[in-house]
């Protein structure tokens, strides 16, 4: 396999330091809207963006890196074709366990029966580096989805985890793994029934049934469906890029708006959303916002200089969060 390949962040970034190197630098594209703005495309659109393990990882490095650049304030993640994501390579599974059977059968003439599965372990950000990712445990900088269409499994695990889910009217969103053999395990479950609660969760997970994108944005799943009053750019190729193009660019206007707000308010605010969605008590959220982060940010430059733009009638000129 050839050494992985860096990316190079065009001149207009601020980075302290370029991305990471990624394995398949051809099937995770990184462009930045502005400055402040990473976008992160799935680029195998002859697979419908289904990610293999290699992808996994390289996601994750994406994203940890995202969180470590000062100047980088607000992700969103896409995918090109006519799907955002339709979830884990089934192939790349097959082969995978495939080889287990194999080295089993060779051991114990195949009377284990045990079976690693993929063989690789996903990274602890869950699948695309995404999907289990929280500021406990990376994951302080907000992320939109901007999904483009198919979103099944994986893809949609992603997005339930995801700060905000902007869709395209063609979108559609499932979990089809129990009509494959196999669970959603990558943190979808246990998030999902705190957004739809049980017996929508149970609908979705036990039935494997598709979703479209005005039914999640009834379900609170979706923030947004772009462009509901119309098709979403028409047939063809020439809609499919359409419909892509619509999203993105209303994801890359929300993050705009989300970069004009002090940095160090939406690293905290952030923080206090995931106590609650993480399971923690009400009160002990609280506490824990106002001790382990408020008290950081209490008096420091941004909070200065936000209360006192707002006392001279100006826009406040924040700095890079310091959090």
């Amino acid at each position: 396999m050839p050494p992985p390949t860096p990316p190079s962040p065009p001149a207009t970034t601020r980075t302290r330091t370029p991305p990471p190197p990624l394995t398949s630098p051809q099937a995770t594209l990184l462009s930045f809207p502005t400055p402040q703005i990473l976008l992160v495309t799935l680029n195998r659109p002859e697979s419908h963006n289904c990610i293999d393990n290699a992808q996994h990882w390289d996601l994750h490095r994406v994203w940890e890196w995202f969180d470590a650049e000062p100047g980088l304030r607000c992700g969103i993640m896409t995918g090109k074709g006519s799907a955002f994501c339709a979830g884990a390579d089934l192939k790349e599974w097959n082969r995978s366990m495939s080889l287990v059977v194999g080295r089993q059968g060779n051991k114990d003439n195949g009377k284990s029966g045990k079976s690693s599965g993929r063989g690789q372990p996903m990274p602890p950000t869950g699948f695309g580096g995404l999907s289990r990712r929280h500021h406990l445990l990376h994951g302080k900088k907000p992320i939109i989805a901007a999904v483009n269409g198919v979103c099944f499994g994986g893809g949609f695990e992603m997005c339930i985890n995801a700060d905000m889910v902007l869709a395209s009217p063609r979108a559609v969103f499932a979990l089809p793994e129990v009509r494959v053999g196999v669970v959603a395990v990558a943190g979808g479950l246990t998030r999902l029934v705190r957004t739809v609660g049980k017996q929508r969760a149970m609908e979705l997970c036990l039935t494997g049934r598709r979703v479209g994108a005005l039914e999640a944005r009834g379900w609170g799943l979706v923030n947004e469906v772009v462009g509901c009053g119309g098709d979403g750019g028409g047939g063809g190729e020439a809609g499919k890029k359409e419909k892509w193009k619509t999203v993105v660019l209303r994801a890359i206007e929300v993050a705009r708006v989300i970069c004009e707000n002090s940095p160090d308010s939406v690293v905290v605010s952030k923080y206090g959303v995931e106590m609650g969605w993480e399971g923690c008590g009400v009160e002990e959220g609280t506490k824990r916002v106002v001790e382990e982060m408020w008290e950081r940010m209490e008096g420091g430059e941004n909070m200065r200089e936000g209360v006192r733009a707002f006392v001279e009638k100006r826009p406040p000129r924040w700095v890079d969060s310091k959090l």
